[in-house]
């Protein structure tokens, strides 16, 4: 079975996923944008119950375009993200890949809120779509 571990910028906050991602994902909502500094969030989904974390966090609970309560969960120190909830399925723990700080981590296969992509971003045709 497969291990992965994620951290946070500083170390503190650590997070053990065992096996394979029930989904990876990548998201163009404007929240994912302003939440990674980045154009776009891409997480992977494991069942909580293959979930360990480790180390103090802050909660940090928004909602959805859908009305879904998300309770993202960050270092109190760096503020890194390392891990959401969402209230739909709360037996699924959401991590954001690049908290595993690892290049071979699997590629998403679902792009969300595309009607707000970044137009110079390339998707490939592979993954499944979703205005």
């Amino acid at each position: 079975m497969t291990t992965r571990d994620a951290a946070c910028s500083c170390g503190q906050l650590r997070l053990t996923a065992e096996g394979d991602p029930i989904r990876i994902s990548m998201c163009h909502c404007l929240a994912c944008q302003r939440r990674t500094g980045s154009a776009f969030g891409i997480q992977a989904r494991f069942p909580s119950n293959q979930v360990r974390i480790e180390g103090r966090y802050s909660d940090y609970v928004r909602t959805s375009d859908e009305g879904e309560e998300r309770t993202f969960h960050f270092c109190p120190d760096c503020g890194a993200t390392v891990f959401y909830v969402l209230s739909t399925v709360p037996d699924v723990v959401a991590v954001p890949i690049g908290v595993f700080a690892e290049p071979t981590f699997p590629p998403p296969t679902i792009s969300v809120y595309e009607s707000r992509r970044h137009p110079w971003l390339a998707m490939t045709a592979a993954m499944e779509h979703h205005d």
